[in-house]
């Protein structure tokens, strides 16, 4: 059974776990060793404050009992008012496969509606497959823009964006 929530302040080694290990599996080899080895450790330690600091909402998918999925979210600073971005969305490498992450979407859209946004878009590296298909089996399309994203270690990758909107009035496309 997995249930979805807004994760508190007691979630952020949780958090933390989930977002370190997909990371690292995700995006690690992108780096040397080293750099990866502390991107993963930074990506431990920083979810206390951001729950606790905000902005926007996080939201925690567990599947029998177990943090396995997480998501992050806030009003776009780039588009109309009603659009969310999705700043993180990962799901720890043991539940890749097991429906937690497509449970955690359809919790995040459900939630975006509630919290009223009409659309949302987000970003990913071009060169990982995996979360590509994954936004794609979501119902998010590409919008063809791109830009280079520094992590630190002075050598950019290459973010495409995707996007994901209601159509007016009706329901959010694939989502009714």
């Amino acid at each position: 059974m997995t249930e979805i929530r807004v994760a508190g302040a007691a979630d952020g080694d949780a958090l933390g776990e989930i977002h370190a290990a997909a990371w690292g599996a995700a995006y690690g080899p992108f780096f040397t060793p080293q750099f990866a080895a502390a991107g993963v450790a930074d990506r431990r330690a920083r979810w206390h404050g951001r729950v606790a600091d905000g902005p926007g909402t996080v939201l925690l998918a567990l599947a029998d009992g177990r943090p396995l999925a997480l998501s992050w979210y806030r009003p776009s600073d780039t588009r109309p008012p009603g659009t969310a971005e999705i700043l993180s969305f990962y799901a720890h490498p043991d539940g890749w496969g097991t429906g937690v992450a497509a449970a955690l979407m359809t919790g995040t859209l459900a939630r975006l509606r509630a919290d009223g946004f009409t659309g949302a878009h987000l970003w990913t590296l071009r060169d990982t497959p995996r979360s590509r298909r994954f936004y794609a089996k979501s119902g998010f399309t590409e919008t063809g823009a791109s830009r280079l994203c520094d992590f630190g270690d002075g050598h950019p990758l290459e973010q495409v964006e995707y996007e994901r909107d209601r159509g007016g009035d009706g329901p959010w496309k694939a989502f009714a």
